[in-house]
């Protein structure tokens, strides 16, 4: 028992849990703003696979970390145009689009890297983002080290889960985009064109899952191979539906599930090296 206590009031686990959250709460996010607009995207798991791809392959080749989020958001808004125009323009089935487009950036994503990265051995590395220690804060007792040395994306990553909860709940633009996914024919009445809530909440939502993708590769991890999201996805969807289609809920979720893996690497031995490794 004293050492389940002792566990539970490591620092370290607590921050564990924020680094394994980070890429939930970003995928969560995007996929709540798509379904609040109507939209249902299946095609999340291959956009944050596509993205951590290609914000790791810009900062190969140069760019800045935070340039790699950008091109990384770019990727995921460009799948999320895809989406949009089949499922919003063209009315197609939304879970064949959306699935379509998983099986696609997935494969594309493979593609790409081994065309353009010579691939020999170990994959090449890159620079990830470091914890950042906020003086003052981080100096304090447990709560420091858990919660106030963290990479620069975790911060964005809870800040974004704020806003948006702040954005659906409390503007004007978050009416629009709700009732154009619960009623679009009252939002016409408004004033307001569906099509083009619909349109760019897939977009920016896709564009948070492919931020949560590059976390993995420019964060968690330095390098990039084509099965490291891991069903993260599906993950995704299923706590939007716990968090009934809200962010701040989204956010909480994301975190207890993450607590769960973090603790299954810690009273689990054998789970405890892949965690290490990733999370450290």
């Amino acid at each position: 028992m004293n050492t389940i206590v002792d566990i539970l009031a490591s620092a370290g686990l607590w921050g564990a849990v924020l680094r394994i959250a980070t890429p939930l709460i970003l995928g969560t996010l995007g996929a709540v703003l798509c379904e609040r607009s109507g939209v249902l995207n299946l095609g999340i798991e291959g956009i944050m696979t596509f993205g951590a791809m290609v914000g790791w392959l810009a900062v190969f080749n140069g760019a800045d970390l935070w340039t790699g989020l950008l091109v990384a958001a770019l990727g995921g808004a460009v799948f999320g145009a895809l989406h949009a125009l089949l499922t919003v323009t063209l009315g197609l089935s939304q879970h064949v689009s959306g699935l379509g487009v998983t099986l696609f950036a997935s494969s594309f994503a493979y593609y790409v890297f081994r065309l353009l990265v010579p691939v020999s051995g170990s994959p090449p590395t890159i620079e990830p983002f470091q914890p950042i220690s906020i003086p003052g804060l981080s100096d304090l007792p447990f709560i420091g080290p858990a919660f106030f040395t963290q990479t620069a994306p975790t911060y964005m990553a809870i800040a974004l889960a704020i806003l948006l909860a702040y954005i659906l709940a409390k503007t004007p633009l978050g009416l629009a985009v709700r009732m154009a996914g619960e009623n679009p024919h009252a939002a016409e009445a408004q004033g307001v064109n569906p099509m083009v809530m619909r349109y760019g909440a897939v977009i920016v939502g896709s564009a948070l899952m492919g931020v949560g993708g590059a976390f993995l590769t420019l964060s968690a991890f330095n390098s990039f191979f084509p099965t490291m999201v891991q069903g993260r996805g599906w993950i995704c969807i299923a706590l939007v539906v716990f968090a009934s289609w809200r962010p701040e809920r989204a956010l909480f979720g994301a975190l207890l599930f993450a607590f769960s893996m973090a603790s299954s690497c810690v009273f689990r031995p054998r789970l405890m090296a892949p965690c290490l490794i990733r999370y450290s």
